[in-house]
């Protein structure tokens, strides 16, 4: 199998075959723009397949004040797509650190969340690289991720159960060995009793 990566032309004809697969006429009025269409959309879906951590998280402060306590970022839209069946699953991502010596731009934290987002995943491995990149970037003294999501392939397919939320978290380093800044952290976010144990 050749890694070549399909030109936009050839993506689009891959679009027509499932129109076809699934019994409709790529050439009726309707759908004559819709491979292109979804070629266009797939573009934006899954931008970051072109991004990377270190471009989100970019722009970093060392003059903080000695600022040494939680920077939370609380409700961040997400916007992804199940790697088991394309669907979408959407939800809110809360990110959390506490700096060691610098702190990023805000709006980063919120792009960190992008960058994974807009690839194929499960909410799990989403919830991880997140957190993971924050720490490698930013090195602070702990991290937080904690996300809910519906999914779209448990709410119209499968188990067909709308209004389910799944929620996820990754914790390190003294968000995971002090129970006094995990406390915080979940009461800030609303979910004192979602994770974390007996604190």
């Amino acid at each position: 199998m050749s890694d070549r990566r399909p030109t936009a032309e050839e993506a689009e004809e891959y679009v027509r075959g499932l129109l076809r697969f699934i019994g409709e006429d790529p050439d009726r009025e309707g759908l004559v723009k819709t491979p292109s269409r979804v070629v266009r959309s797939f573009a934006e879906h899954y931008a970051g397949y072109n991004q990377t951590k270190e471009q989100a998280l970019s722009t970093v402060f060392k003059e903080v004040a000695g600022y040494d306590e939680l920077v939370l970022v609380s409700d961040i839209e997400v916007y992804s797509h199940c790697e088991h069946h394309m669907v979408p699953f959407v939800g809110k991502a809360h990110v959390a650190y506490i700096p060691n010596g610098q702190i990023v731009g805000l709006s980063k934290l919120a792009r960190v969340v992008d960058v994974y987002a807009k690839r194929l995943q499960v909410q799990e491995k989403l919830t991880a690289q997140i957190a993971g990149a924050l720490d490698e970037v930013l090195q602070p003294q702990g991290v937080a991720v904690v996300m809910q999501c519906q999914h779209f392939c448990m709410c119209y397919r499968g188990v067909k159960k709308p209004g389910s939320w799944t929620t996820t978290s990754r914790l390190l380093g003294c968000f995971l060995d002090d129970p006094t800044a995990r406390m915080e952290l979940l009461t800030l976010i609303g979910l004192p009793r979602a994770i974390g144990g007996q604190g």
